[in-house]
């Protein structure tokens, strides 16, 4: 790595250990809303540069603003005609942000009073000027927008002003345009450390399972490999979490020859994967994340109401997960679930016993297109089952000349199992 590259990482982490301080002075460490808080000023940080970068290099109106001593403070000039003017010629993976939305607008009002309302009223409104491009929607199309405020988690009023204020001053501490201008390619990184201590197995019944990175790299180069030159290509991952597989998959093909598509039940995995796709330059595939339960109501299909095809497909789905209140409707679709569905529990127990993992290796084989290839991670104990729904998808698959490999990983390479 770059002696550059190390320096802005630093930084970015520095920025990031920052914004975890902060809410551990104001007693969020380890909520549940610190990873929302830490994500969503994050990420209104990298708008803000992304947006600065952009507009200063544009043919229209980046002279002006590249030539002033403060673009943002030449920003506060344009009148609403120049600004959607302006807005008509941003690319399309490129934030909006209106003058009153900037960084340094909003520094200088933090000394104003009620900063809070401010801030969380700011956040909003980028988040519905941009939402038809930055949404993620839910298996029933409704559109859960970027942002959502922040300073509402703090309960005691009074030090809101002063939590708001704490936070600009982090995001003020650099800036990301280097970053943009050399093409440093580490967000991959910087993602994966943002969302550590957030992205565990302990989160209850939809609890997130984290894909080493390292075992993410090693699937997508299995699958494309080294050489191959391809355009058009579409990848999806049923049980995307926060796109660990697929952000791997892309950077194996190449970002701009290849579409993502996802599903996953989790509402904080579908916003980490939004970020996720953002910082690693695949904004345009924002459309195609859904949130929702993929076995009981898959979101990508074909106008006929078909699953959708692919051509690679990657999951690390949930081993166990007990269902018994849609198993019967699962085990209807006997064209999905050719195989069958686990029987339901009589009694739910302190450990899931119902192997929800068989259910997406026959929605991943379904949704392989003819010449498509997949990869899934699965329990050590299904490659030698010899009775029940894992030995008639083994037998399947090896009859049908589907499986090309097994691969034995060590063991301990996944956080909180031994497989």
């Amino acid at each position: 790595m770059k002696q550059d590259t190390q320096a802005i990482e630093a930084k970015t982490i520095g920025l990031i250990d920052s914004l975890r301080t902060t809410c551990g002075d104001y007693g969020l460490a380890g909520g549940g809303s610190e990873y929302k808080i830490i994500t969503e000023m994050f990420l209104y940080k990298f708008f803000n540069d992304k947006f600065g970068y952009e507009v200063k290099r544009m043919p229209i109106y980046g002279e002006r603003l590249s030539n002033a001593e403060k673009w943002d403070a030449e920003y506060d000039k344009f009148d609403e005609e120049e600004v959607e003017d302006l807005f008509s010629y941003l690319p399309g993976s490129v934030p909006k942000m209106k003058p009153h939305h900037t960084l340094s607008h909003l520094y200088n009002a933090s000394t104003q009073g009620d900063f809070s309302t401010l801030l969380d009223a700011t956040l909003v409104e980028i988040a519905s000027l941009n939402e038809d491009t930055f949404s993620v929607l839910t298996s029933g199309n409704s559109k859960v927008k970027i942002f959502n405020g922040v300073t509402n988690f703090i309960t005691d009023v009074h030090k809101r002003d002063q939590f708001a204020i704490a936070m600009m001053k982090n995001l003020a501490s650099f800036n990301f345009e280097d970053v943009f201008a050399e093409k440093y390619d580490f967000f991959s990184r910087i993602f994966q450390y943002l969302i550590k201590d957030y992205n565990n197995a302990g989160g209850g019944k939809y609890a997130e399972y984290y894909t080493p990175r390292e075992i993410a790299t090693v699937m997508a180069r299995l699958l494309v490999g080294d050489d191959a030159q391809l355009r058009g290509v579409s990848c999806y991952d049923p049980s995307a979490g926060t796109g660990t597989l697929l952000l791997a998959l892309a950077h194996q093909i190449g970002e701009d020859r290849c579409s993502i598509y996802s599903q996953d039940i989790s509402e904080k995995s579908s916003e980490m994967l939004r970020l996720n796709l953002i910082l690693n330059g695949l904004s345009e595939s924002l459309p195609n994340i859904r949130q929702g339960n993929t076995l009981l109501e898959p979101a990508h299909k074909e106008a006929n109401g078909t699953i959708k095809k692919f051509d690679y497909v990657v999951s690390n789905p949930p081993f166990k997960l007990d269902f018994p209140e849609y198993r019967d409707t699962l085990a209807a679709d006997g064209i999905r679930f050719w195989a069958g569905v686990p029987n339901a529990v009589k009694q739910i127990k302190p450990k899931p016993t119902m192997a929800i993992y068989t259910c997406f290796i026959q929605h991943v084989l379904n949704s392989l297109s003819s010449r498509g290839k997949g990869a899934i991670v699965v329990p050590t104990g299904f490659i030698t089952a010899k009775s029940g729904i894992e030995n008639k998808i083994l037998h399947r698959i090896v009859d049908e000349q589907w499986v090309y490999g097994v691969i034995s990983m060590p063991s301990n390479v996944f956080a909180d199992t031994g497989t």
